[in-house]
């Protein structure tokens, strides 16, 4: 029996803690896990209940996308892949329900286990899971995959990684991963984890660019690929997971194939075109305006709605506290009062959208961050109140302007908390005690239209205060390039927010990503606080105990200052060919993932 090993003194004290505490009481594997509580779903379900089991198969489904690639290796910070490589080709251990806030069922595993504590977890894979050339999943697939992933893939494995105690073969089918430290979700996290195949990779730079397709388990192969122009995916038929219930209804096109062009505007273009047979529509008001064209007036381009219930998320104009200009809290407040969001909106969007109160609104994860915090949000926050931002803990809520163009009582107030932290007009330029004038560059990607005519008014706004902001438009790689590495002083920044956030909150706002390049922490946030709260959702066995654990977050996040919000939907917008069809019963989650083309279908 082979085993691998991992570990540490933290690790053993970690241990020896929940040995004393019981925390090692045996427990039965089962067919699935959730965060909170059991699964949904009971272990003889036949499909997953947004599936509809008997759609037919065949046909195909053709998406649009600006930029282009140059990689097919998704898994590391060089290069870019193109959409569907890990969705497609990939297998995970366990496949989440995205019809609850967050559990998950056996596909590679047939079953999952864990004792209360949550200090281990070990899944048994299945006898007839292969990969595409044939070759069975192996458990020395399983452990290398999480080795290599948290040693030398994107920095959002190494998190998780780092929390694992030892890895060992407990069977000819069966891994355990023993835990360094409490995380109830890391069970969740690690069952989500793509296994490569081991032998693909021997004598080979995981950490290089590659355009060799990789052998994976899942769905799909890559049929054929031009880098930057299109890549196409064709169903395997010898795929070992069609029988498998929680696939029941899932993956039924034969091909499914991703078109690159150089924007989004000519990505509509190509869809009115009938080159593309789905696309999705962020914009209100040219979701009314826009399509008139003579396929959706001869009936063959359908226009649907698709509601969810998941958190707004964040999107807007991020600052790169990196940068000493946007050190200050002060500033930040300044140019969030400058942003005139009224008149954004109305001109964009007709008014339409909501804005973003809060990182998690839209959900009972959210803040209600304009009243003062109480209850166990308030002792949460409580030890770090000398760290906290004015708001945090007294009430904040983001400036509404009359929607004039003037905006002149925000601006006032602009004004005023800038001469605060040391910026002056001088001779009609804002400018520092050293003379140094106040300029920054806005970066985003062409073709991105809506923010790019938002900076535009934006840009306009900031030259009442004196401040001059240069819009910076590149291209797709240029700007993963950048942003990859921080190289930007303000850019588009959006981070869609699940019902159940964990893990992945450390790569959004963990102090790690100040400095270590790849994270997802665009605006150099350095926070224990928010540190604290996400450890605390990550212990808490009691769902109203994270619910308020989150919450505290939310209001660090939007006190923060970090990022000048925009708006949000509770609805997605797809226009898509008649012959395209989905389920009448929706996910939670909407059309956020799991939803598109996983159980589409194709049928004239």
């Amino acid at each position: 029996m082979r085993q691998v090993f991992f570990t540490g003194l933290r690790a053993f004290g970690f241990a020896a803690s929940l040995v004393a505490m019981g925390g090692f009481a045996g427990a039965e594997p089962r067919h699935g896990i959730a965060m909170y509580g059991e699964p949904a779903l009971p272990p003889d379900f036949v499909s997953l209940p947004y599936a509809n089991p008997g759609a037919p198969k065949g046909g195909k489904i053709v998406f649009g996308e600006s930029g282009g690639f140059d990689s097919l290796n998704p898994f590391i910070v060089k290069g870019a892949a193109p959409a569907g490589v890990s969705l497609l080709t990939i297998e995970t251990l366990l496949g989440r329900s995205y019809d609850e806030p967050f559990s998950l069922y056996g596909v590679l595993a047939e079953s999952v286990d864990t004792d209360d504590a949550r200090t281990y977890v070990e899944f048994t894979l299945r006898k007839g899971a292969r990969f595409s050339d044939g070759s069975p999943v192996s458990v020395e697939d399983v452990i290398w995959s999480f080795e290599k992933l948290g040693v030398e893939g994107s920095p959002r494995y190494a998190g998780a990684w780092k929390k694992i105690a030892k890895a060992e073969k407990t069977g000819d089918r069966s891994v355990k991963f023993t835990f360094a430290e409490v995380d109830r979700e890391l069970p969740l996290i690690l069952g989500l984890r793509p296994i490569l195949q081991m032998a693909q990779w021997e004598g080979k730079d995981f950490t290089a660019t590659t355009l060799e397709p990789p052998i994976g388990s899942g769905p799909y192969v890559v049929a054929a690929f031009e880098p930057g122009r299109f890549i196409s995916f064709k169903k395997n038929p010898d795929w070992w997971g069609k029988d498998l219930p929680f696939y029941s209804g899932q993956h039924n096109f034969d091909e499914v194939r991703y078109e690159y062009f150089g924007d989004g505007g000519v990505v509509f273009e190509a869809f009115k075109a009938g080159e593309i047979t789905s696309y999705r529509e962020s914009n209100p008001v040219k979701w009314k305006t826009n399509y008139d064209f003579p396929a959706v007036l001869a009936g063959d381009v359908v226009k649907s709605e698709i509601p969810h219930q998941r958190p707004s998320g964040i999107e807007g104009f991020v600052f790169n506290t990196r940068k000493p200009i946007f050190a200050d809290w002060r500033v930040r407040e300044a140019l969030i009062d400058a942003f005139n969001f009224e008149l954004v909106n109305q001109t964009l969007n007709g008014g339409a959208n909501p804005r973003i109160a809060t990182y998690f609104g839209n959900s009972e994860l959210g803040a209600a961050a304009d009243q003062p915090a109480d209850g166990k949000v308030l002792e949460l926050l409580t030890p770090f109140k000398d760290q906290l931002l004015p708001g945090a803990l007294e009430g904040y809520a983001l400036p509404v302007s009359d929607g004039s163009e003037a905006n002149r009582a925000n601006l006032r107030k602009a004004t005023a908390l800038l001469e605060e932290a040391g910026w002056t007009v001088q001779d009609g330029v804002l400018k520092d005690a050293a003379g140094v004038p106040f300029a920054f560059e806005i970066l985003l990607v062409n073709g991105a239209d809506d923010m790019i005519s938002a900076a535009n008014i934006y840009i306009e706004a900031l030259k009442r205060l004196g401040i001059e902001a240069k819009l910076t438009t590149v291209d797709s790689a240029q700007y993963k390039e950048r942003t990859t590495a921080y190289d930007f002083d303000m850019t588009h920044h959006i981070r869609s927010l699940s019902l159940s956030p964990g893990n992945e909150q450390m790569q959004y706002w963990g102090a790690a990503g100040v400095t270590e390049s790849g994270t997802r922490n665009w605006m150099g946030m350095n926070s224990p606080a928010a540190e604290a709260m996400i450890a605390t959702m990550l212990s808490s066995t009691d769902r109203a105990d994270f619910v308020s654990a989150v919450q505290a977050l939310d209001r660090i996040l939007i006190t923060g200052r970090y990022v000048v919000p925009v708006w949000y939907s509770n609805i997605s917008r797809l226009a898509h060919a008649k012959q395209l069809h989905f389920p009448e019963k929706l996910p939670i989650y909407g059309d956020w993932l799991g939803f598109q083309p996983e159980v589409w279908w194709y049928q004239e």
